[in-house]
């Protein structure tokens, strides 16, 4: 084949560098306390969502169940949400003092830690406890129903719950790519309200001197 024709990757190679972000030390610490904080949180709230299934109608425990689900469908908007958001507008916001604008940057500077917290963390343990939580009730349908309708009943419960799980989780992310600045904004104003307890510190850009 003529030189002419030669396809331009094969005359220049272009190489990426692998950015890492944040150092050893910070990455290391910060997947330390989500590794004990998801524990904590999972033994917690598994046992919180048993206790309050033990003795309830079989009615009253699945819309717990769905009550989880829609937990776990908001805060997966957050988590893809503060990866989308433009930190741009909550400048000028914060420099007319727009309530939660402030907290809304936070949010934003520190979008991997709370897209983790938010996606992994509390979606990961609430789709384990949605899972769970299901299947107590169908073994509680058990004692009460013969083994054919309990087989039928635990299908339609578990499809249910799994379906509005992904198909809300598929809805919210588009909710919250189109509308990121204005999700993570209301977000800011919640912690805001909260007096500012629930605050990620604020990264600050490093500015690039000049030799003279």
């Amino acid at each position: 084949m003529d030189d002419h024709y030669k396809h331009p990757a094969d005359e220049k190679k272009v190489k990426f560098r692998l950015n890492i972000l944040g150092s050893k030390k910070e990455n290391t610490s910060w997947s330390l306390i989500i590794t004990i904080l998801s524990f904590i949180l999972s033994v917690s709230f598994t046992f919180i969502s048993y206790k309050a299934l033990e003795d309830t109608h079989i009615i009253i425990a699945f819309g717990i169940v769905l009550f989880i689900v829609v937990v776990n469908i908001i805060f997966d908007i957050i988590g893809t949400a503060v990866t989308a958001a433009d930190e741009a507008p909550f400048h000028a916001m914060a420099s007319r003092k727009y309530y939660g604008a402030k907290q809304a940057i936070r949010l934003i500077r520190n979008a991997d830690k709370v897209s983790n917290l938010c996606n992994d963390v509390v979606g990961d343990i609430c789709g384990v406890i949605s899972g769970t939580a299901s299947t107590y009730i169908v073994i509680r349908m058990l004692k009460d129903t013969n083994a054919s309708e309990t087989s039928i009943a635990g299908l339609a419960i578990t499809g249910v719950v799994a379906a509005l799980t992904v198909g809300g989780k598929a809805f919210g992310k588009s909710i919250a790519i189109t509308n990121s600045n204005y999700i993570i904004y209301k977000v800011g104003v919640i912690l805001k309200f909260l007096g500012g307890r629930i605050n990620f510190p604020i990264k600050r850009k490093k500015s690039k001197r000049v030799k003279s």
